[in-house]
C-alpha cells in the first residue's frame, strides 16, 4: 500500500518545487509600495475630468453679465478657464480672476462662476472679499 507523503501542502509549494521558486505556505502577497492604488488614481482622473470641463455661471453671475452689460469672447473665456486650472493647481477654493478688465469670482471646487464685475466701471466696488488667491488670466 502506497502511503501518502505529507510533505506538499498545495499545488503552488509542488509547482514551486519543480520549478525552482518555493512558496511557503503562509506566505502573503506582497505589495509594491511604489504603485499607486487604484483610489488615488481614480481620485486623480477625475479631479483631471473635472478640471477640463467648461466653467457653470451662476444665475447671480448670469444676472451681473446681463446688469453691467458684459459680453464675454472667446478668447476671454478660454483664458478664464486656464486661470481656473492655474487655482485649482495652487489648492485655491475661492479665487479672483481677472481677464483684461473684467473680474470673476470663481468657486473652483465647483467649477462655477459666483459673479462678474468689469474693472472699469466706477458705480461698483473694487473690494473683493472671501477669496483666497488671485490669477491674472
Amino acid at each position: 500500500m502506497n502511503s501518502f507523503n505529507p510533505s506538499f501542502l498545495s499545488i503552488d509549494q509542488v509547482q514551486g518545487q519543480y520549478l525552482g521558486k518555493e512558496k511557503t505556505v503562509n506566505s502573503s502577497p506582497k505589495i509594491n509600495s511604489g504603485q499607486e492604488s487604484f483610489s488615488s488614481i481614480l481620485d486623480k482622473a477625475q479631479e483631471l475630468a473635472k478640471r477640463n470641463e467648461p466653467l457653470k455661471f451662476s444665475k447671480h453671475a448670469t444676472a451681473r453679465l446681463n446688469d453691467r452689460n458684459i459680453e464675454i469672447s472667446k478668447d476671454q473665456l478660454e483664458r478664464l478657464n486656464q486661470g481656473k486650472i492655474q487655482a485649482g493647481e495652487k489648492g485655491i477654493n475661492e479665487s479672483l480672476i481677472l481677464v483684461d478688465s473684467l473680474a470673476f469670482i470663481v468657486n473652483i471646487p465647483n467649477n462655477t462662476v459666483v459673479t462678474a464685475m468689469n474693472q472699469e466701471d466706477s458705480s461698483d466696488s473694487k473690494v473683493f472679499t472671501n477669496i483666497d488667491g488671485a490669477v491674472i488670466a
